[in-house]
């Protein structure tokens, strides 16, 4: 299912995690070649990207929330 962020965090490793409207949490991260996303590296970017579709794995499954 596709769900907005809403918000981001980082991680114990000082990974970003995308916040989603479902409540369940997504890493996201620039690591190419085999995921481009520039724009989880800078404040600007990722401000620019609340609202933006992530397709929800944990939804499709029927998982919780999850907790921080």
């Amino acid at each position: 299912m596709q769900r907005p962020i809403t918000g981001f965090h980082q991680d114990d490793e000082a990974h970003w995690v995308a916040e989603l409207a479902c409540g369940h949490f997504q890493h996201v991260r620039h690591d190419p070649p085999w995921i481009n996303r520039p724009w989880v590296t800078s404040a600007e970017g990722r401000k620019a990207a609340l609202g933006r579709l992530l397709a929800c794995r944990k939804c499709d499954a029927g998982a919780p929330p999850d907790e921080r």
